[in-house]
């Protein structure tokens, strides 16, 4: 067996539901096209990603499936979560700092530095929206 070493900013691994991982390609928004047609709508799977940015994301996410823990790796960042009816925000502002994004909350952030993170999604049925549903 040869282990390699891997850049996750450009290599996401896959957790299956046997619990192995496999790592793909990033390629851009294509990628997230792609994870539904290659792994069966994504279904009990966990996606392991790493982004970095600086300035508010544009849309809002919402995963249905499970919890998201959100981990800061450099810079700074504020989460927002709306749920239970009420909008939620946690600056990360610490390299090693996380949240957990409850399931079914819809959230986005906001970088007042360049912030780098790494997300740990259980992807299936991730919902994309400009702005959350609100009750």
């Amino acid at each position: 067996m040869s282990i390699q070493a891997q850049q996750i900013s450009e290599m996401f691994p896959i957790l299956t539901p046997a619990m192995k991982l496999r790592p793909l390609p990033f390629d851009g928004p294509a990628f997230y096209e792609r994870l539904d047609d290659e792994f069966g709508d994504f279904d009990r799977h966990v996606l392991i990603s790493c982004h970095s940015f600086n300035e508010a994301w544009p849309t809002w996410e919402c995963h249905p499936r499970g919890d998201e823990c959100v981990i800061l790796l450099s810079g700074s960042a504020t989460m927002v979560l709306l749920y239970d009816g009420e909008e939620h925000s946690a600056t990360l502002d610490t390299a090693g700092q996380y949240i957990v994004v409850p399931r079914g909350a819809w959230h986005t952030a906001t970088a007042a530095d360049n912030a780098t993170m790494l997300f740990i999604t259980p992807g299936e049925g991730t919902e994309n929206r400009e702005h959350p549903p609100r009750d």
